[in-house]
Formats: structure tokens, C-alpha cells, sequence
């Protein structure tokens, strides 16, 4: 008695076509006779049950039958009755099944996008925040300037496979499939190259470096990735070529940093000039600027100077230049110096510690 297909199987009878697809695959791989030297015989039988549930239940109509009928909807008129004419999905899962246990294709060897590249480029941050062009030179695989990616010497042809006659494959019989393997002889090319081209020893392909004009918009960072389609490596049998991917990094600034699209630059001041007030020429990426120190000024207080930052990236607005000062404390003073400082804290009401009182003693004292 046969036994139900969705067990054989092993899926639901909810599975998708997806579910049968995958569940084949593995039962397939699993149990085919050329996996089974040992137990060929019954391999071979469990091998058929899986291919005949698949069958079925891998066509709509026939889904749609078996799961109203069951097996009588394929018994009328004797026999099994079973249809091996399969659908085209499950052809294609036996021309994926025989690639994975034979390494074979299904015709020549097909073509084949290049591989993808990299290259790391870096920018200065004043290069980065405003674009700029660059010129760059990438080594990879191409067409051979000789042959012109043929593999033969000029004024030479490749000859036709004798092994395959060009087919590319071998078709053999395997049980009740007819098996076709890449052709060895040819690697699934269908020709024979005799007299390979002394430039690229035959591949069709040579490495040499490509030089590039690269226009690098304004507002990129450290991170930021430019796509170059079609500048990576050459295809294979006549495939489309990969792309370039160009990596960017941004030094560092020795005076500024940034904060989005904003440019931080940190001024230093002296104590007088924050108490008193003053007025600072600084440095922007648009050249310098004047800014007013209002008196009273703590250390950390900023000065936004609007649309002199970063331009955002594919975008039409520019970030901001933020002056941020920084009070210096003097590190050494003048006899007169601390007696004009000690002063000034007295008029001011502060107490004047003395100078043996170190930092560990105040905290002492406020701990108690």
C-alpha cells in the first residue's frame, strides 16, 4: 500500500511550493542510489516514492486531485499510473539535485558577473566637507588587450570539444533520468583552446591597473561608500563586469571636529578675556571669521556662526561653525599676580585659602 505523499515527504499539507522544494532537495540528496553503493536496491525505491510524491504534489492540478482523491486519482485504467512527465519546477530542482551530487551544469559554462572590488580612499576634512576630485588607480582582471578575451593567440581559433562536440556536457542515464554532466575535457566551455595567448596563458583575462577620475560629493565622512557600476573585475563568459565600491576615510583636523553637519573648533581664552569681554578672530572652513566674546563669558559657552559648517549630503543645506570657548586658568603666577588675584577675591566676598591647603584637605573638610 502506498503511504500517504505529504509523508513521504515529510511536510504538511499546508506546506508551500517552497516547503516541497526544499524537503525534496534533502530527500533527494539523501537517498539517491549513487549516495547508496552499499544498499542500492532499496535506496533506488526510496529514491522513485520521493520523486513520484514530489511529482505530484509539486503540480497544482495534480495537488489539487490527489488531495481530494488520493492515490485512486492516479489509479484508473491499472497500475500505478503515474505520470513522469514532470512540470518545469521540477526539472529544476533535478538540474539543481544532479549539479550537487554530479558537479555538473545544464549546457556550457554560463556567464558570469564579475566580482565586486574595493579601495579605501582618504580625504582630508576640508576635501571631504566640500568635495573635490580625485584620481585613482585600481588594479583588477580584464578583458586581454591581445586576444581581446578570446584566450587564443591572434589569428588562431579555439577547436570544438571532441569529447562533448561542443555541447558543453556529457548526457548519461541514471535509473530512469537522463543525466547531463559538465564535460571535463572542456570545463563546460564546448571548445579546446590549442594555441592560448602568451599575454593571458589563455584565460582571456590579464591584471593590470585602471585608472579612475573620481568626483567625491560634498559632505561625505569617514563611512561613506561611492558605487562605481561596472569598474570591477571582468566577467566570465562574456558576463557583465562587477562593481567598484570606493571606502572612505576622513583625517583628523587639527583645530576642528565634527559633529554631524556642524564644524566644532574649541578656542582657548584667557581668564581677563572671558571676564572682561573681547573680540577673536577664528578659523572656519570658509576662511576667518569675527566673533564677540560677551564679558562674563564661562568656559564650554559657544558662538554658532550659521551656514559655515558641512554641506549635508544630497542635500541642500549646510551645517553650522560652533566656537566653543575654553577659559585657561594660568598655571603660574607672579608674586604680584596672586596678590591681585587674592585681592580680587576679597573684594568679591571668596575666601582665600592658604597655599599649604591642598585639594585632599577641602575635601576633608567638606566631608567632615
Amino acid at each position: 500500500m502506498k503511504r500517504d505523499y505529504y509523508e513521504v515527504l515529510g511536510v504538511a499539507r499546508t506546506a508551500t511550493d517552497e516547503d516541497l522544494k526544499k524537503a525534496y532537495r534533502k530527500l533527494a540528496l539523501r537517498y539517491h542510489p549513487d549516495k547508496n553503493p552499499g544498499d542500492g536496491r532499496e535506496a533506488e525505491e526510496r529514491f522513485k516514492e520521493i520523486s513520484e510524491a514530489y511529482g505530484v504534489l509539486s503540480d497544482v492540478e495534480k495537488r489539487t486531485m490527489y488531495d481530494r482523491f488520493g492515490h485512486a486519482a492516479f489509479e484508473q485504467g491499472g497500475g500505478a499510473g503515474f505520470d513522469f512527465a514532470f512540470g518545469a519546477g521540477f526539472e529544476d530542482v533535478i538540474g539543481d539535485l544532479f549539479g550537487d551530487l554530479f558537479g555538473g551544469g545544464r549546457g556550457r559554462t554560463r556567464a558570469r558577473r564579475g566580482p565586486d572590488l574595493q579601495y579605501q580612499l582618504s580625504l582630508s576634512f576640508e576635501e571631504a566637507a566640500a568635495g573635490c576630485e580625485k584620481t585613482v588607480s585600481v588594479p583588477k582582471r580584464q578583458v586581454c588587450a591581445t586576444c581581446g578575451g578570446k584566450g587564443s593567440q591572434p589569428g588562431t581559433q579555439p577547436k570544438v570539444c571532441p569529447q562533448c562536440r561542443g555541447a558543453g556536457q556529457i548526457r548519461f542515464q541514471q535509473g530512469f533520468f537522463s543525466i547531463a554532466k559538465t564535460c571535463g575535457h572542456c570545463n563546460g566551455h564546448g571548445t579546446i583552446i590549442t594555441h592560448p595567448c602568451t599575454a593571458c596563458e589563455g584565460s582571456g583575462v590579464e591584471r593590470r591597473t585602471h585608472t579612475l577620475s573620481l568626483k567625491i560629493p560634498a559632505g561625505v565622512d569617514t563611512g561613506s561608500r561611492l558605487k562605481l557600476r561596472g569598474e570591477g573585475e571582468v566577467g566570465q563568459q562574456g558576463g557583465p563586469p562587477g562593481d567598484l565600491y570606493v571606502l572612505l576615510e576622513v583625517r583628523q583636523h587639527p583645530l576642528f571636529v565634527r559633529e554631524g553637519v556642524d564644524v566644532v573648533c574649541e578656542v582657548p581664552i584667557s581668564i581677563t578675556q572671558a571676564a572682561l569681554g573681547t573680540e577673536l578672530e577664528v578659523p572656519t572652513l570658509a576662511g576667518s571669521a569675527k566673533v564677540k566674546i560677551p564679558a562674563g563669558t564661562q568656559s564650554g559657552h559657544a558662538v554658532r556662526l550659521k551656514g559655515k559648517g558641512i554641506a549635508e549630503l544630497g542635500g541642500y543645506g549646510r551645517g553650522d561653525h560652533i566656537v566653543r570657548v575654553v577659559v585657561e586658568t594660568p598655571r603660574k603666577l607672579s608674586t604680584r599676580q596672586r596678590e591681585l588675584l587674592e585681592e580680587f577675591a576679597r573684594l568679591g566676598g571668596e575666601e582665600v585659602h592658604p597655599l599649604s591647603k591642598t585639594f585632599l584637605a577641602k575635601v576633608k573638610s567638606l566631608l567632615g
